[in-house]
């Protein structure tokens, strides 16, 4: 009996020797370098309109490697029209990983003096209209920053008001930001727009203005085609 015991403790120690010989272990960790990008020049660059617009560029480096050449540059400006454009750059490293930085460059109109930028409060007779059936829901009170990005142009918090992100409490995530540009005229045009929340941006902004006299700006936000916030600004 115990030859059969001293046997079989020597059939289950080979079992694990061999086992243990097969099984091996290898360092596959690997250091990847993500392409790493100076933007030359400002990051937000001022352009007068009509004036050329010329790109600093960047210097792109992988690792110690400079890699500017392998750099691949998209957008364009168009300095005879104010707006606000942006610059990407982007490149691919040698393991195939991508990686961009970006631009902002305003194009702006030196003729406009007059400076909107503030904190304002969503005024009485501010409300969302539904345009299937005309119907109103009235809101205010709610905060909306302007600032300025150059003469004549500016980023507003919130297209709509503070409608979703405040009063329906989704967040800051579905507030509709961009830029506006103010003309001589005191009207204002929609420049950019954009909602995070729901990907998207408005259809138009109509009726838009600023009223030097009051200091108040008001305008109509249209969204998905379904709703008009027609919104009143005032500090």
């Amino acid at each position: 009996m115990k030859k059969i015991i001293y046997s079989l403790f020597l059939l289950y120690g080979l079992v694990i020797f061999v086992g243990c010989k097969d099984i091996t272990t290898e360092d596959t960790s690997k250091i990847t370098y993500f392409v790493n990008f100076e933007i030359l020049g400002d990051k937000t660059m001022l352009v007068k309109v009509g004036d050329t617009f010329n790109d600093p560029g960047v210097v792109a480096t992988e690792g110690d490697t400079d890699v500017s050449s392998n750099v691949k540059v998209s957008g364009s400006v168009d300095s005879d029209v104010v707006g606000v454009y942006y610059i990407t750059y982007s490149a691919i490293n040698v393991d195939g990983y991508s990686a961009s930085a970006t631009r902002t460059v305003a194009v702006y109109n030196p003729a406009i003096t007059t400076d909107i930028a503030g904190t304002y409060t969503v005024a009485a007779g501010s409300h969302r209209l539904a345009l299937a059936n005309d119907a109103i829901i009235p809101y205010d009170g709610y905060p909306v920053s302007i600032s300025s990005v150059a003469p004549g142009i500016f980023y507003v918090s919130d297209y709509f008001g503070g409608y979703y992100d405040k009063r329906a409490g989704y967040g800051a995530s579905y507030a509709m930001t961009g830029f506006i540009s103010l003309n001589e005229d005191d009207s204002i045009e929609m420049l950019s727009s954009h909602v995070n929340g729901w990907g998207d941006g408005l259809d138009d902004l109509e009726d838009a203005s600023y009223d030097p006299d009051s200091g108040t700006i008001q305008w109509g936000a249209v969204y998905v085609g379904a709703y008009s916030f027609n919104v009143i600004l005032s500090k």
